[in-house]
């Protein structure tokens, strides 16, 4: 991923929250015919100090459930920023752009087809997800027509040996023209650029970190 210096982060917390908010990520590996080939996934993340894993799984016949490398994207807030909300916009010539916040994970991935395995991850997923839609739902794997499905599946387990982060929040900008756009974004409505916004102000001067 293109990250110019500016917008670099190193702090794996920011990690962390990208994917609370955010766990439907993009894996990306290379088929057989040497062309890239995507999934998107939902998964489960856990960090201790600077390892990460993130579990997840395929439907079995996915020809990307295979172990080899991966590129793990995490999918952040973004917005569109417009020229007019810049003090400078006429002196400095401002075009539009965007402003987003990305991680990309390279690493490994190994897979296994172990019922007890599989069965004790789709449990943790559904816990996860369930808890989010504010519902009561549970996998049970002892019970044999849940159990059953879990042939249908291949699970597996990444643990990147590279976390790249990136956060374009106009940090290469003046503090008026940050300050400027991140009110704009507030006030835009939308998750999205509601979200941007708070990461723009938690990184001006004087005020606390996202």
């Amino acid at each position: 991923m293109y990250t110019p210096h500016a917008f670099a982060e190193s702090d794996l917390a920011q990690l962390d929250r990208l994917v609370d908010a955010d766990p439907f990520v993009t894996l990306v590996t290379t088929a057989a015919d040497g062309l890239p080939f995507a999934s998107h996934l939902p998964v489960l993340y856990r960090r201790d100090a600077d390892r990460v894993l993130v579990e997840g799984h395929w439907a079995r016949p996915n020809p990307q459930a295979a172990e080899g490398q991966a590129l793990l994207i995490v999918h952040g807030p973004h917005a569109y920023v417009s020229p007019g909300w810049y003090p400078d916009k006429e002196p400095a010539a401002r075009v539009p752009t965007w402003n987003y916040a990305a991680a990309h994970l390279y690493g490994a991935l190994e897979c296994y087809e172990d019922d007890a395995a599989l069965g004790d991850l789709v449990l943790r997923l559904s816990e996860r997800f369930e808890a989010r839609a504010g519902s009561d739902w549970s996998f049970d794997p002892t019970e044999p027509r849940f159990a059953a499905q879990l042939r249908g599946i291949t699970g597996f387990r990444f643990r990147p040996s590279r976390v790249e982060l990136k956060f374009k929040l106009h940090q290469n900008h003046p503090q008026a023209n940050r300050e400027a756009v991140a009110t704009e974004l507030a006030a835009a409505g939308g998750d999205d650029a509601r979200a941007v916004a708070a990461l723009m102000h938690g990184r001006l001067p004087g005020r606390p970190a996202p």
